[in-house]
């Protein structure tokens, strides 16, 4: 007789495995349309890989297109666009200051440690004959 609670899948709304929603997001018990819309767009929201990003920018840096038709080809926002240039001009500003640590590949990392052993292994060589120096220094007295 009462009224049944609406049933949430446990995705929550959230596309699938195979990245296709079903349909559109399920509607929460008490949840405003305000608050259902807000969780559609993020559900919807195309996210971009650090390359596409920097392509983009380089496009626009390039001035062969418009600014505004390269935004309205990828089917983002000039704001969006403005935030990736400045965010990418920072990162250059910082790296030429040599704020950034390089980082190093594993075959450089590889190379440093064999080098490092073999000091290490010097060093001892060297330790020991000190030692022994010392030592026979020391008989002789």
């Amino acid at each position: 007789m009462g009224v049944e609670p609406e049933v949430v899948s446990e995705a929550g709304g959230q596309p699938e495995a195979g990245g296709e929603a079903a349909g559109p997001p399920v509607k929460r018990q008490g949840e405003t349309p305000r608050r259902q819309i807000r969780r559609a767009k993020q559900v919807t929201r195309r996210r971009f890989s650090a390359e596409d990003k920097i392509r983009i920018v380089l496009e626009g840096i390039r001035g062969e297109e418009p600014v505004s038709a390269i935004c309205r080809r990828e089917g983002i926002q000039s704001t969006v666009y403005y935030r990736w240039l400045k965010d990418f001009m920072e990162a250059g500003k910082q790296r030429l200051r040599g704020d950034m640590l390089r980082e190093a590949g594993r075959d450089e990392v590889q190379a440093l440690k064999a080098e490092n052993q073999r000091l290490k292994e010097l060093v001892a060589d060297y330790a020991l004959e000190t030692l022994a120096l010392k030592k026979s220094l020391m008989e002789e007295r």
